[in-house]
């Protein structure tokens, strides 16, 4: 059998979808003003915008199947970013007062949302997410939320004063929307913690415990998937943006494999691991970041083919997924083309 291919989450927006996003904001995703522009975007579409997200999610899935690719992602069509969009649909985060903050490490400072009372589940808004995105194809599309971890480190905190505690509201919070998805009859489900290889000490301590709060009572026909990238780059073709360190898979490898998920997303395009890594994840299946999302060069089938021949080497393929390293929204929907079409060439090409 074939190696199965999907995507992360984010893709190029349709022209059409006129929602400024991390990726066509003029900083990228260093802009200090994430969520800034995000009501303008819906006020420009008025009544047409349910339409026009649901021809938007049936636009990047086309890009998707066409390539190839198994298991699809609506694209994030409808978010200024994968974080924000979330916090709007949850009590305890105010938009109204952005706080300033330092954040991924420091690297620069955003005006966030400000999280002002306890956090909450509000409405159930991703089953209809993914019922419109699962309309556009008979391929099982996954549904994407940030992590508790990550989600706090990208707003600001003026109530918690305990992570810890945060993280644990924030994940009964993430865990309504989970079980309303499998209610619903999505199969995929990611959460995504980039922050725990930036901060692998306190996802080690506490994040692993509230990721787990995520899931709980999530019914065994729902594939539970995490991603940990390294991070984006502020634009395409920087070669030294400040990203966390690789070893931190290393350091994480035993926690994820002993905890309930069941597949992780890791990079390996941007800066090559040593594989042997692959061979800590015992049970765990591994989706492989086989092409960078921040280089606009095109990996040939060939050399795609050769990486993943090589992990092979030190994981069964029933455990091994291609995918491209996190969200292809800096490339472009011509880059993006071209880069899945071969990443589901080689992949396909293999098992």
């Amino acid at each position: 059998m074939p190696l199965l291919t999907t995507t992360i989450g984010a893709y190029p927006k349709p022209d059409f979808i006129p929602i400024v996003d991390w990726f066509r904001a003029d900083a990228g995703p260093d802009t200090a003003d994430p969520t800034a522009a995000y009501l303008d975007g819906l006020a420009a579409m008025g009544a047409e915008a349910e339409a026009l997200f649901a021809r938007g999610a049936r636009a990047v899935i086309d890009d998707q199947v066409a390539a190839g690719v198994d298991i699809p992602t609506d694209g994030e069509v409808r978010r200024e970013n994968y974080i924000h969009y979330h916090c709007r649909h949850l009590d305890g985060i105010d938009f109204s007062v952005l706080t300033e903050r330092a954040v991924r490490g420091g690297t620069y400072a955003a005006r966030l949302p400000t999280i002002t009372g306890p956090i909450s589940a509000r409405d159930h808004f991703l089953p209809h997410d993914w019922q419109v995105a699962q309309a556009a194809t008979d391929r099982p599309v996954k549904i994407t939320m940030p992590g508790p971890m990550t989600l706090g480190d990208t707003v600001a905190d003026a109530y918690y004063d305990d992570p810890r505690r945060r993280g644990a509201d924030i994940a009964d919070a993430l865990n309504a929307e989970v079980l309303a998805l499998a209610e619903a009859g999505c199969r995929h489900i990611q959460v995504d913690e980039p922050v725990f290889a930036r901060k692998a000490d306190e996802a080690l301590d506490f994040g692993f415990e509230n990721l787990e709060r995520c899931f709980h009572n999530c019914p065994p026909q729902v594939t539970r998937t995490v991603h940990m990238c390294c991070g984006y780059p502020d634009r395409l073709d920087h070669p030294d943006y400040p990203k966390a360190p690789l070893e931190a898979y290393r350091r994480l490898a035993r926690a994820i494999d002993e905890s309930s998920i069941q597949a992780v997303s890791i990079e390996d395009a941007h800066r090559h691991n040593d594989l042997s890594l692959l061979e800590l994840f015992q049970h765990t299946t591994v989706i492989f970041g086989a092409v960078a999302v921040a280089r606009s060069r095109v990996e040939t089938v060939d050399e795609i083919r050769d990486r993943l021949a090589a992990a092979l080497g030190h994981i069964d393929a029933a455990r091994l997924v291609a995918a491209p390293d996190c969200g292809l929204g800096l490339l472009g929907r011509d880059l993006a083309r071209a880069k899945l079409a071969n990443l589901c060439a080689a992949a396909h090409s293999l098992g």
